[in-house]
């Protein structure tokens, strides 16, 4: 009797050997033969789940992207049981820094989508920004909230407070990356806004 394929466990191990090579190699410099060779597999089997290069390159994007949420849900984890927002938007910006090996792989491979993405129409006219959206989306509700419990300012702009520390925290995993600054450095300089943001609060 023939063994039964997970057709989804299958895509994710594929778009794991996408990720694997690129963060070596760098995203452009991937192809579907790459990816297949990493997975252990034909290029007709890739290609059997992903007809294009365009294709396999969004689903290992939207792969990475879940793999950054549970590294976040994991530092808001270890923050305690009702962590406040504060802690919540440390967790989500500090989890985007490269840290390590695979944040390292996460900041390194999203930024090459994105310069991609740029000159290339098909990759361009996908969902890009859907995960870069709903980030700032959370990041400025948390900002409402605190605004709401008076953790911050009252004239705090939440969502220019939001696209800031989200640009900040990209700015700094490419500073990191190139060697410009060091993961603490980095982490200082983030908790320095954070400190300035919140310190408009109440004090009760």
């Amino acid at each position: 009797m023939p063994k039964r394929v997970d057709h989804d466990v299958r895509r994710t191990e594929i778009a794991e050997a996408l990720v694997r090579v690129a963060g070596r190699r760098g995203l452009h410099a991937v192809g579907m033969r790459d990816v297949a060779a990493e997975a252990g597999i034909s290029l007709r089997l890739v290609q059997y789940y992903f007809q294009t290069k365009e294709k396999l390159l969004l689903y290992g994007l939207q792969h990475l992207a879940g793999g950054f949420g549970e590294r976040v849900a994991a530092r808001v984890r270890a923050a305690g049981d009702d962590p406040g927002p504060r802690a919540m938007i440390e967790a989500l910006l500090m989890a985007s820094l490269p840290t390590d090996e695979e944040s390292r792989t996460f900041h390194l491979v999203y930024t090459s989508y994105a310069v991609l993405a740029v000159t290339d129409k098909t990759l361009a006219a996908q969902p890009f920004m859907d995960n870069p959206n709903a980030a700032e989306d959370t990041v400025a509700g948390l900002l409402h909230k605190a605004k709401d419990a008076g953790l911050i300012g009252p004239d705090v702009d939440a969502r220019a407070e939001a696209i800031s520390l989200l640009a900040m925290s990209a700015g700094l995993g490419t500073s990191i990356l190139v060697g410009q600054r060091s993961p603490e450095s980095a982490d200082t300089v983030l908790g320095y806004h954070l400190d300035r943001l919140f310190q408009g609060g109440r004090n009760d």
